[in-house]
């Protein structure tokens, strides 16, 4: 009991001896070992595009009357669409109808959060793996523990990328049809006799699709190679 608490301690006492003796190596980075990883870790950065704002706008117009404005919902991470309702200038009513009742359809909350929480997940790890590779280049390359816990974490990443990425591209395309001009036939308000509504605009989302694009671009970069004498990543 005693030999295996001092054998405990001696490799404790190796480790710490190998920790603090950091050397900053950048050969890694040119390798696909780190150049891979800078990759991800600029990939992931890009998610926070999926946390933009924007608004639809419809005009409306009254038959019996000269009314003719413009009302606009304004929607946004985490995309809870039916919480978004419409507004009215100077919020009144347009055409005797109480906008702010009526809202967008839909709640695409559970796919963009898991996005973004998935792409925090791998910012953070990136950086840790970009530090143990370039900070402790012969700690990494010593240690099998090291290099098939890397390994099967990039594994793990694989999949949740997949899973996250076809989530959160199929909720924006959703999110592209509920705030797009199709909500003019959604409103019922706008197929009642005396109100003529015609769809104005969309905010742009360029910046999301650029969201998913970028990880989409990466389909084959999470897939790691182990060496066959020291398990580490070719």
């Amino acid at each position: 009991m005693a030999s295996n608490i001092y054998l405990v301690r001696q490799r404790i006492s190796r480790l710490g001896q190998r920790m603090s003796s950091f050397q900053l190596n950048l050969n890694p980075l040119k390798e696909p070992l780190g150049f891979i990883k800078v990759l991800e870790w600029v990939s992931a950065a890009c998610a926070g595009e999926a946390g933009n704002r924007g608004k639809t706008e419809i005009q409306v117009s009254c038959t019996a009357g000269p009314e003719n404005k413009t009302i606009t919902a304004a929607f946004g991470y985490p995309f809870r669409l039916n919480e978004a309702s419409f507004q009215a200038p100077q919020g009144g009513n347009v055409c005797g109808v109480d906008w702010k009742n009526y809202v967008l359809i839909g709640d695409y909350s559970s796919s963009a959060q898991f996005y973004v929480t998935f792409a925090v997940f791998v910012f953070l790890y990136c950086i840790a793996a970009l530090l143990l590779y370039v900070g402790y280049t012969n700690l990494y390359r010593d240690s099998r523990k090291l290099t098939m816990t890397d390994f099967v974490i990039t594994i793990v990443v694989t999949f949740l990328w997949l899973v996250s990425t076809s989530a959160w591209a199929k909720a924006l395309t959703d999110i592209k049809a509920a705030t797009g001009s199709s909500i003019v036939q959604e409103l019922k308000t706008c197929n009642v006799q005396g109100v003529m509504c015609q769809f104005v605009s969309v905010t742009s989302m360029g910046s999301l699709n650029v969201s998913v694009t970028k990880w989409t671009g990466l389909d084959k970069s999470f897939a790691p190679v182990v060496g066959p004498e020291d398990g580490s990543n070719q």
